[in-house]
């Protein structure tokens, strides 16, 4: 008797969930924070207030970004479970035609008539709705959307990302802050890029060179603003 061992080999999709709201949140906590800290400073404002301004966003912006990736997810979640409502429904009332579905999808795919459909036979066996979960509607345990676990990793990732250019306005003489916050910023978010690509499976340097484009555009904008009009943005 032939034995398969349990497939164990782990591909990057599976990080798809927590690794984009992770590091969606990282590069939004370094860049709109510095960004944000840049404009204040640009506008002459004293260190205390730039340090409020800071600390603020960085508040601010992990509840924003968490609250927001729990909503849009969990709006994810509820098209799929009604999806999923249907597709029970179907396979409740008329398992035939769900079958025929079934054999159509794997025929579209390549396999011939007669093993697609032996092939929708057995999975529906298996487990009818999984098989057509995937197959129908792309939705599996690895892509399923996670709404909570989203949040978590967004708002996290937010407030780590933005204890960065705060730690520079705590710790850097009022001289030196602002070169200091976008050289501090600028090399975060090539490093976030970097990490983010290896483990995604991505290119590091297009991605380190992206982040640090967008984020260094964004804190020049700011700061110009702020000298601009020469008073608190906020």
């Amino acid at each position: 008797m032939i034995r398969y061992r349990r497939h164990t080999e782990r591909h990057y999709v599976g990080r798809m969930g927590w690794l984009r709201a992770a590091v969606l949140g990282a590069n939004d906590g370094i860049v709109s924070t510095a960004s944000l800290i840049m404009g204040v400073a640009a506008a002459a404002a004293a260190p205390d207030e730039i340090v409020i301004a800071g600390v603020a966003a960085l508040v601010a912006g992990a509840m924003s970004m968490a609250a927001g990736e729990y909503v849009s997810v969990s709006a994810q979640a509820d098209t799929e479970a009604a999806d999923l409502a249907k597709e029970r429904r179907e396979l409740a009332e008329n398992r035939q035609s769900e079958h025929e579905e079934l054999t159509r999808i794997y025929m579209a795919r390549g396999l011939d008539a007669r093993l697609a459909s032996e092939v929708s036979r057995q999975l529906m066996a298996h487990d009818a709705l999984g098989a057509h979960a995937r197959d129908e509607l792309g939705i599996s345990a690895t892509t399923r959307a996670r709404p909570i676990q989203a949040a978590l990793a967004s708002g996290a990732s937010f407030a780590s990302g933005a204890m960065l250019p705060l730690l520079v306005v705590l710790l850097a003489p009022s001289a030196a802050l602002m070169p200091a916050t976008v050289v501090a910023s600028l090399a975060s978010l090539a490093l976030l890029g970097v990490v983010s690509a290896r483990t995604g499976g991505a290119v590091p340097l297009k991605a380190a060179a992206r982040v640090v484009f967008w984020g260094g555009l964004a804190m020049a904008a700011t700061a110009a603003v702020g000298s601009l009009f020469g008073t608190n943005v906020l």
